[in-house]
């Protein structure tokens, strides 16, 4: 590929995803004034990559992790985003999402499209210890974000407190301490009315 066309490839896959600002999501800025975007997600979480590697559960690239968690969401482009808590969308949500990430990272010049899907694919099968971590924030961020918009979310889409602790028990795996602190988060959103508790709901 010639450098001309090298750079016309990179600047259509730049342009192409600036879709994502366009992707709402489930959770609402802490301002409450809207719901965030899946670009706003995936800075913020990146951001959480390099602040808070000191408490994964194992030494970790936190440059890797945070570049696994800017490309982790650029699949809702064509996906769209898949609301964690509902069962019947996620049926088909891993083939849809792997149908986007062909087209997308496809649309690069082939050495930097794989070494991106790679980074992707690592996140999404979370075997390593930098995809555990990054999958660890993703899971604990809108936990924040519920939180701190008083279970905005988690109210609208009837989401109780044995749901949110089956999704996100995976945290552990990637930061025990990040996952102690999220049972702090569910506890305390259970006790001041945020999130509706559960006949099987412990707390502690």
């Amino acid at each position: 590929m010639s450098p001309h066309k090298r750079l016309d490839a990179q600047i259509r896959f730049v342009l192409e995803i600036d879709k994502l600002k366009g992707v709402l999501r489930q959770s609402w800025l802490l301002d409450g004034e809207r719901r965030e975007n899946s670009a706003e997600h995936s800075w913020h979480v990146a951001m959480m990559a390099l602040v808070l590697a000191e408490h994964a559960n194992a030494p970790v690239d936190a440059t890797r992790a945070a570049m696994m968690l800017m490309l982790h969401d650029v699949v809702e482009i064509d996906a769209g985003d898949t609301f964690a808590y509902d069962t019947a969308a996620h049926a088909d949500k891993e083939a849809r999402e792997h149908a986007a990430a062909d087209r997308l990272f496809g649309l690069l010049p082939a050495d930097t499209g794989a070494a991106l899907r790679a980074l992707w694919d690592e996140f999404e099968a979370a075997e390593t210890i930098d995809a555990r971590f990054a999958n660890a924030l993703d899971r604990l961020m809108p936990m924040l974000h519920n939180l701190h918009t008083q279970g905005r979310a988690w109210q609208a889409n009837g989401v109780t407190a044995d749901k949110v602790l089956a999704r996100n028990h995976v945290i552990a795996d990637g930061s025990e301490r990040l996952w102690a602190y999220a049972r702090g988060v569910i506890d305390e959103a259970v006790n001041k009315g945020y999130l509706a508790p559960a006949v099987t709901y412990t707390s502690g």
